[in-house]
Formats: C-alpha cells, structure tokens, sequence
C-alpha cells in the first residue's frame, strides 16, 4: 500500500488483544504548559515526535510533570523534573520509510525541507527556556545526503543562539541511520551536539519483522560505533522496546553489542500498538522486570545510565538530569585538563 513503503503488508491481526494492564496510565494533556508549547510548535510550524508517534507521555512531559523523579530527589532534580519537555521533530512529518511501530506518516517523496526550520527550532527553545532540547526527526531517503547537513544546521543554529544570549543548551539528536553513510553520520555526529542517539528498537531476530527492510540491526551498531569514531567526546545512546516477543537472552546479546560498540546510554520502554493496522503487543512487561533490566544495564553490563519502565520513551525526560549532569561533568574534566 502506498503508506507503507517498505514494510510490506500490515501485521494480521491475532484472535485477541492483550488488554492493557493498571500500570500503563499516562498524565493527561490538559495543563496550561502543555497549551502553550503546542501554541509554539503551531504558530511555527513545526512537528513534535511527541505529536506524530502519538506518544502516551506527552501530557506529563509538555505540562512539566514530575514523571520519573523519585522520592529522595533532590531540588535540583525536582526543579529539573518540573520543567517541560518536547521533543522537536525536524525535517518534516513525513517519513519515507514504513516501520511496522510506527505511527509516523509515510510517503516515498515528501515535501521538501524547510530552509527556514533552524531559525524556527531556535526562535522556539528559546521561547521555551529550556536548558536541553531533543531533536528527532524522520528518514529522508528522498534527499542526496538524507538531511545531513540539514540537520547538522539545526544543531548549530541551536547553539548559536543560545550561545549569543549567554545560555549553555545540551543538544541530544535523535538520528535516522543516514543508509549506513560514515561520511554523513559524522557530519552529524561533528555538529555540536552533546547527545548522539540512534535507535536499536529491538532485537535481531525481530529486527526484519518489525522495523522497514532498510533499517538493519548491524547498520544500527554500524552508526552507533562510527558516530563515537568521528566524535570521541559525544556521548551515544540507544533505545530498545520490549513486548514484541523477545528473550532475554536476545535482550542481553543487544545489550552486549552496544557495549562492544562503546554505546553509554540505553533506554528500554513498553511496545504499544498505536493503531489496529501496526504490529500487535506479544507480551506486557512489568515494571519489576524493567527495574531488573535496569540493574543488568547499569551494574552488570556497565552502560553509564539506563532509562527503564512501562512508559519509558528514547527522548523521555526520565534522563535528561543524569545525561545533563554526565556532559557537564566531562566539561569540567575538559577545563580541569587544560588547565593542569
């Protein structure tokens, strides 16, 4: 079908959905924070992945809810919790691939680029205040370099501006896999950013089922791996859903790839079905199981933060105080250095 193209036929429907359990209940999107960021993004034109892959936290983040903090956080950390969160998706709303997850719209040639969006991007972080921002965006196969440099433009502009008006912004970018290309991949991964994350989504096996035929899971650890070549200092982060009918022997062989690959960051977060025409949810993991991946990650595997619970989304501002903290620990480490 002409939405889907390259993911095939949609997934046949099973004899029974798997009704959600208590735990999967998200904040509702009625603050006044969250009208006002949805006023910016509008009134600007842009799109939000928080928006287009419908995503069940968007109440909590774009109202500024305290989310993931735990009881024992400090001010700074509720403070930081209590700011909202978007997650800026760039170079359109239209992807040109078909993942069977995905509720992103899609076509083989989408509208052409906005060549004002970096001036956008940053007239809207700037309205916003915020102190890190995340930029995602969709797959542009239609483009010669797919958005490199488009990207790599809204990145910079990003910390031009904040830069000008006496402000330090932490950029994490979300990256498509630029079809494997190490040239464009550092073009990104050299733009200024602070944050290079790229997505697994699953494990190998299932890679082929669920993600579109040009997303491979080597080419995955490909970009991971290349992104930290070109840019020794980024720091690189992934994410994996669960629910979609692995082992934990699959899980933990993904974990060991992207530590192989150096990868610091993973996040692991509940599959939900966002329409009745996308993959099917195989299974609902608990919370006490993603708390044990947590712990594997952290203590076992050595990842230097890992993100993991029901609702748990790769761009969820359930990391962004340790991720802020990380990069700003090896900035001081950095003047420290020189200094000596």
């Amino acid at each position: 079908p002409p939405n889907r193209p390259g993911g095939g036929r949609p997934p046949p429907r099973p004899a029974k959905i798997l009704p959600k359990p208590r735990w999967l209940k998200a904040a509702p999107a009625t603050s006044p924070k969250y009208r006002e960021l949805r006023s910016t993004v509008r009134s600007l034109g842009l799109a939000t992945v928080c928006e287009e892959a419908r995503c069940p936290n968007i109440g909590d983040c774009w109202g500024g809810g305290h989310g993931q903090t735990s009881d024992g956080a400090t001010a700074e950390e509720a403070e930081h919790f209590g700011t909202a969160t978007a997650t800026i998706m760039i170079m359109g709303d239209t992807c040109t691939r078909g993942c069977s997850f995905c509720a992103v719209k899609t076509s083989r040639k989408p509208p052409p680029l906005d060549a004002d969006e970096p001036d956008k991007v940053a007239r809207a972080v700037s309205e916003w205040g915020l102190d890190y921002v995340v930029l995602t965006s969709v797959d542009r196969d239609d483009l010669e370099d797919q958005g490199s440099e488009h990207f790599r433009r809204v990145v910079q502009e990003l910390k031009r501006v904040t830069t000008d008006r006496g402000n330090t912004l932490i950029v994490e970018a979300l990256t498509p896999d630029f079809q494997g290309d190490r040239e464009l991949i550092a073009n990104v991964a050299t733009s200024g950013l602070d944050v290079f994350a790229h997505n697994v989504e699953t494990v190998e096996r299932l890679t082929p089922r669920v993600r579109d035929r040009r997303a491979g899971y080597r080419q995955t650890m490909d970009v991971l791996e290349h992104a930290k070549a070109a840019n020794p200092g980024v720091l690189t982060k992934t994410s994996i859903m669960l629910g979609l009918g692995e082992t934990d022997d699959e899980v933990r062989t993904t974990m060991e790839d992207l530590r192989a690959r150096d990868v610091d960051v993973v996040t692991f977060g509940q599959y939900l079905q966002p329409t009745r025409r996308h993959l099917h949810v195989k299974e609902y993991v608990t919370p006490e199981k993603f708390e044990e991946w947590r712990v594997v990650a952290e203590e076992e595997m050595g990842f230097r933060y890992c993100a993991s619970g029901p609702l748990v989304r790769s761009s969820y501002k359930a990391g962004e105080f340790f991720m802020r903290n990380m990069v700003r620990e090896r900035e001081r480490s950095a003047r420290e250095g020189v200094a000596a």
